[in-house]
């Protein structure tokens, strides 16, 4: 009998600080979520400043998500060898005393660093935090609660980024969207220290795969550069062609290597398990059609509209409302009442049909009358599908194995924000040159013209995000069709994790699953 099964007892007692935990981790997962957006609202001030030219700007972003996105499956084992409190203690001072430093830079090699290091200690803290979550809650109905929150920080965090930023950039300095890192850390650090405990027989003392972390690392980096450099150099460049297929080579020979060893850095049980792998797939999908969304509705209001960057994010707010209201509202209400599928295949619909009426958006469009009621319909079938999404992801994982199946979920965002806005952006680019071509020789005059290019920008967005639409839809698809979960009971129970097939003592406290 191993040592997580002779504290069995014990470990089904629920921690009586779990709650005072959850804000302490949703308060780390803000601050990633956070920095994902509140640069890029900073980012053509910090340009100036520095002296970074056109061509190397993209780095400031670039470089954290490389690091970011190539380390998390390393991250998320690193989790679960030193235990899950300390890897989020560390991510935590790691991301901090990296934000000083790009808030401190001198130059763009200061600030491409203190990025990169972010990214790298970002990969720590991620998928300690959401596993952190997975073993702190345990009951069916609490876990709802604590999942609908921290599903709301997820999707709406990126959007709450776009407000504070836009302050920051505005009326302090844009320093200030670095600084603004250091008291989140500190105090979800101090929080995490002496509130969090983490139940103990979870971790996993396997020796490192060394040659699983290189090969994941590396094509996880290729995958991300690939559609990064798609973005500014075009599909058919050579390098960004060599990449795509240098990932593939790199990603299948770790999917191979991981079938072999003893020890994998990511058991494939977790990723071939029918429900997770549904979450992880059509979670990716999501955030495709997300992040080419905030991309567009921030040009088309700032560009086209005129807005400032802080009316932009409050352009914002009601689709962080709905995230919110469909997380903590409609989906922690309805998650202990039916099956998963249910609340994500028409969450992802109701999202769709969000976009569908932002298909609409022309020069002319109002707020009110085309932008509000997609944001609020998107953002409330955003909310609703993520939470159980969030849940789904670590749901009967062993304890060993919950840092990497959270890291999973954060590669799945992350990979997908990457395509998102690459793919997106050039349906957008090649439709806006399209227009223009075809309508440019009829106007006349100077205003004309002007107008045409603008019509031309709104036309490529639109057409963008009719792709949007279809990837929502297919989210669906896939979550309906592969996702067989049913409805979680009151119960708590420890071996619902055998279903992977390993012993039934090792298995996370988790609600049961009837299929």
């Amino acid at each position: 009998m191993s040592e997580t099964a002779t504290k069995a007892p014990g470990a089904l007692q629920p921690d009586p600080g779990r709650w005072k935990a959850l804000v302490f981790i949703a308060l780390a997962q803000l601050m990633v979520v956070l920095d994902a957006t509140i640069v890029n609202i900073a980012l053509p001030s910090a340009q100036q400043d520095l002296g970074i030219s056109d061509g190397n700007r993209q780095w400031v972003v670039t470089a954290y998500a490389l690091a970011f996105g190539g380390l998390l499956l390393f991250g998320g084992r690193i989790a679960d060898l030193w235990g899950r409190k300390r890897a989020f203690v560390v991510g935590l001072a790691g991301f901090a005393a990296a934000s000083a430093l790009g808030g401190a830079a001198t130059n763009e090699a200061m600030m491409f660093g203190a990025r990169a290091l972010q990214g790298v200690f970002g990969a720590l803290l991620a998928p300690a935090a959401l596993s952190l979550l997975a073993v702190t809650f345990t009951d069916a109905k609490e876990r709802a609660k604590a999942f609908g929150i921290y599903g709301a920080i997820a999707g709406g965090g990126g959007a709450v980024g776009l407000i504070l930023g836009g302050f920051l950039t505005e009326y302090l300095d844009w320093r200030w969207t670095f600084f603004v890192n250091i008291p989140f850390a500190v105090v979800a650090a101090a929080g995490a220290y002496f509130v969090i405990r983490e139940p103990e027989g979870g971790r996993n003392r396997s020796p490192l795969d060394i040659p699983g972390v290189i090969l994941s690392t590396l094509g996880l980096v290729a995958l991300v550069y690939g559609f990064t450099r798609a973005e500014s150099e075009g599909w058919s460049d050579s390098l960004t062609v060599g990449m795509f297929v240098a990932s593939g080579v790199l990603l299948l020979a770790f999917v191979l290597v991981e079938s072999k060893v003893k020890a994998p850095l990511l058991p494939l049980r977790v990723v071939t398990e029918r429900n997770r792998g549904g979450v992880y797939l059509s979670l990716g999908l999501a955030i495709i059609a997300m992040f080419g969304l905030f991309l567009f509705l921030t040009y088309y209001l700032q560009v086209v509209k005129g807005y400032t960057p802080v009316k932009t994010g409050f352009a914002f707010l009601p689709m962080v409302a709905g995230m919110i209201t469909g997380s903590t509202q409609i989906g922690t209400r309805l998650m202990t009442r039916v099956a998963p599928r249910l609340l994500m295949g028409p969450g992802f619909l109701v999202a769709a049909l969000g976009m569908l009426l932002l298909t609409r958006m022309e020069i002319g469009s109002s707020y009110a009358g085309v932008l509000l009621p997609g944001m609020v319909l998107l953002g409330l079938g955003m909310g609703t599908a993520f939470m159980p999404a969030m849940s789904l992801s670590t749901q009967g994982v062993q304890p060993r194995d919950a840092g990497v199946a959270s890291a999973m979920v954060n590669t799945s965002q992350q990979v997908g924000g990457a395509i998102g806005t690459a793919l997106l952006n050039t349906v957008a680019a090649s439709a806006t040159t399209s227009y223009i071509k075809d309508h440019l020789a009829s106007a006349g005059s100077r205003p004309q013209q002007q107008l045409v290019q603008l019509e031309g920008m709104v036309h490529g967005y639109t057409s963008a995000i009719w792709f949007a639409v279809g990837i929502l839809v297919a989210a669906a698809v896939i979550v309906l069709t592969l996702v067989n979960a049913g409805k979680p009971d009151m119960g708590v129970v420890s071996g619902s994790g055998a279903r992977d097939g390993e012993a039934a003592e090792d298995a996370v406290p988790v609600p049961v699953i009837a299929h």
